[in-house]
């Protein structure tokens, strides 16, 4: 568990748990500092993925199945315990929904509220149609940037940036993998929010509704496609989680 999770707030109280998952080349810290502006209701727990931070020996997955299968699994007791709501950003919000089929298909589990940012669903992503990640580091870091897919402290320091492309490559292979069709019926019964930054490249955000039942909501906020690293920003979505799993609670209960 300590190797894929980084709970930097512990609370084992909490009502809930919400399982943060990383944009293409991020790690966990950003995620685990959400753990202290959340009130003890909320546990949060952010994915550390092969190939960065303290798992920067391991070889990076080669495929989705490989890496939702090991989420999965390693989660799955804790997820057992008590209700949980998934949050991911870019490229995190195809991991977390990928996960949340996974389990929904072979546990019969499902969270009780996702949120998507960044991302349009997964049956609309044309844009990863297109091979990019074999192109040579200087081209791959242009169309990145033209796509506001890079973190701007990134691009600012060529050191970074030589250990930060394999791993933003490798992320990359994996959503190139992703192929999903639009469901026949939908999927999901749980609430589903979308988010993404007015600045940003235009994304389908109202196709998350396709996956679900249950209720939908989609908001642009200010700003690029990190919007969310802005302090209004996250103050926001932090409030936002905060009142839908509290709505959430009574539904569970």
């Amino acid at each position: 568990m300590d190797k894929l999770v980084n709970c930097l707030y512990r609370k084992p109280e909490a009502l809930f748990r919400l399982i943060c998952f990383p944009w293409a080349g991020g790690g966990s810290i950003h995620y685990a500092q959400w753990g202290k502006h959340f009130d003890n209701s909320v546990e949060v727990y952010s994915l550390r993925l092969a190939g960065r931070e303290t798992r920067s020996k391991e070889p990076f997955m080669q495929n989705i199945h490989q890496l939702i299968h090991e989420i999965a699994n390693i989660l799955l007791p804790s997820l057992k315990e008590k209700p949980f709501a998934f949050f991911g950003h870019s490229l995190g919000s195809y991991l977390s929904f990928a996960t949340a089929e996974y389990l929904k298909r072979y546990h019969d589990l499902e969270p009780v509220h996702m949120f998507f940012s960044g991302a349009p669903a997964p049956h609309t992503a044309a844009q990863f149609a297109l091979k990019k990640s074999d192109l040579p580091d200087d081209e791959f870091l242009k169309w990145m940037t033209s796509i506001g897919g890079t973190p701007s402290e990134i691009l600012a320091n060529k050191e970074t940036l030589q250990l930060f492309v394999p791993i933003l490559k490798a992320d990359l292979r994996l959503v190139e993998l992703i192929r999903y069709e639009k469901p026949q019926m939908k999927f999901f019964s749980c609430s589903i929010s979308s988010f993404d930054g007015k600045e940003d490249m235009p994304y389908d955000l109202e196709a998350w509704r396709d996956l679900t039942t249950g209720e939908f909501t989609s908001q642009s906020l200010s700003g690029g496609h990190f919007y969310l690293k802005e302090p209004d920003n996250e103050k926001f979505l932090i409030s936002y989680i905060t009142k839908h799993l509290e709505t959430a609670e009574s539904d569970y209960l």
